[in-house]
């Protein structure tokens, strides 16, 4: 009777101990299923001359797809090119707009802030497509808004659309139409987190309100800077659905000169359209290395000024 006793108890035990691990599989089950595997399929894929189509088998190609986008192909660089101007006109200036105004909010002089945050943010849960189609027709050749009050000024209306410059004004205006609220309350919450005391003892020692916020502000938001910048190299090597829309999808590649033709774009247009499955992957890994590079140059500069 001992014995039977004895062991239940060490059975008990036994799914006591495994009980946490049954709770948290369904996590790791999921994030090896949809993550890790198409992680590895990708990079696999990308070594294969693979199409979607036909019923010819992958070919394993080596690092040719990887040789063939880095030289011969005719889009590719013409998409880095688009991808880096978009990231530096309609992401990363975002945050010399965002800054100013998280600091303005988070002053005594402004009332109803909630209100404010509130309309900050309502760009970036906007539908994308439907913010796309609202910009399109305000950059209107014929009867925008734009145009309307360039005409005003007496100037000629500009095709914004029609025109490689165009295509890129209007997407880097929506970008920063968008995020400029998020990347300002990321910022809002980093100034609340500062002590009021460090203030105050600059004003007794007779510091102005820009020496303040160039002596306490920014380098205290350092890890926050860092955390924006970071997400808009992420989001801005990845615009995708903006210039999608804008263009009239993959049929096209961008409009008048490929200007609209990012680096997502064409990744998506190598896989799905042309179905260059191993092609598209090359391009995938290209782009997360880019993303870690600019990401890895962002925390060396984050650091250098933050000593």
């Amino acid at each position: 009777m001992a014995t039977t006793i004895l062991a239940q108890r060490k059975r008990r035990m036994k799914a006591q101990q495994w009980a946490p691990y049954v709770f948290i599989s369904p996590f790791f089950i999921l994030f090896l299923v949809f993550g890790v595997y198409p992680i590895g399929y990708s990079i696999v894929s990308s070594f294969y001359n693979w199409k979607l189509i036909g019923n010819k088998a992958p070919v394993f190609i080596g690092f040719d797809n990887y040789v063939n986008v880095l030289t011969i192909d005719p889009f590719f660089l013409s998409a880095v090119v688009n991808t880096v101007f978009l990231l530096i006109t309609g992401s990363l200036l975002q945050h010399v707009i965002a800054l100013p105004l998280a600091i303005l909010l988070n002053s005594r002089i402004v009332r109803a802030k909630e209100l404010f945050k509130t309309a900050f943010f309502l760009p970036y849960i906007t539908s994308t497509v439907s913010v796309v189609i609202i910009f399109g027709n305000l950059f209107d050749t014929n009867f925008g808004l734009i145009n309307w009050v360039l005409g005003l000024f007496g100037l000629p209306h500009f095709r914004w659309s029609g025109e490689d410059l165009g295509i890129k004004v209007i997407l880097s205006t929506i970008l920063n139409w968008k995020f400029i609220g998020w990347n300002t309350v990321i910022y809002l919450a980093g100034l609340q987190a500062i002590p009021a005391e460090m203030y105050e003892a600059a004003e007794m020692d007779g510091a102005s309100g820009f020496i303040k916020h160039w002596k306490i502000t920014i380098p205290q938001l350092y890890p926050i800077i860092f955390l924006a910048v970071s997400l808009s190299i992420i989001g801005g090597m990845q615009v995708f659905e903006e210039p999608f829309v804008l263009t009239g999808g993959y049929d096209n590649m961008g409009g008048s000169g490929n200007s609209g033709l990012t680096a997502a774009f064409y990744l998506m247009f190598t896989a799905f359209k042309a179905y260059k499955i191993g092609k598209g992957s090359a391009i995938a890994w290209l782009l997360f290395i880019t993303i870690l590079g600019l990401n890895a140059i962002n925390r060396q500069a984050t650091r250098k000024y933050n000593q």
